[in-house]
């Protein structure tokens, strides 16, 4: 089944990379002291229980498909993909919640670190790559990008953010990852 992702307009594009411009969206999000690796799996792990039904309406999420719990409960569909990023010696994990939902209507996370956040409007520039999750091949990407972004003389405004769209039993040959970076390009 297809898994919604949050909407964008294509600004600018060369290969595998492109300038988007992306409108306000919620997510869910948590912060994880660590290595780059084992944030992932941690965080990973709190969202899941909140979607998996860990909050106030026990409501439960599905990253892949609707999901229909008893009658007390609603159908929601999860959207990709799961992001990483810095903030600090913290890492920042989010889920994208589905565009059906608005702030007041979205089921409150039973772990406090677990929060929904609206996030701004923003613009980023991104590569898009296939294959395995580790840290040799983001820092390869990630540098292919930035020098990519110097390339076209935009500003770098915040940290890079790391979106994987696919399960960890998806193939390597199959998985697809993106970095995105916010720039301002005037």
């Amino acid at each position: 089944m297809a898994i919604e992702e949050p909407s964008f307009k294509v600004l600018d594009g060369e290969g595998e990379f492109e300038l988007r411009q992306y409108p306000s969206i919620i997510v869910a999000e948590t912060y994880v002291e660590g290595d780059f690796k084992s944030v992932g799996s941690d965080g990973f792990r709190r969202l899941v229980d909140y979607i998996g039904g860990k909050n106030k309406k026990s409501t439960s999420i599905s990253m892949t498909a609707p999901v229909s719990q008893g009658p007390e409960s609603e159908k929601i569909e999860m959207t990709a993909p799961v992001t990483q990023e810095r903030n600090n010696q913290r890492w920042r994990i989010t889920f994208v919640m589905p565009s059906t939902f608005k702030m007041e209507t979205l089921p409150i996370p039973d772990d406090d670190r677990v929060v929904l956040v609206r996030e701004k409007p923003k613009v980023v520039a991104v590569i898009r790559y296939t294959g395995t999750w580790g840290k040799k091949r983001y820092e390869s990407h990630e540098s292919k990008l930035i020098d990519w972004i110097d390339g076209k003389g935009w500003q770098i405004i915040g940290e890079p953010v790391w979106a994987r769209y696919n399960p960890p039993f998806m193939p390597w040959f199959l998985r697809r990852n993106e970095i995105l970076i916010p720039v301002r390009t005037q």
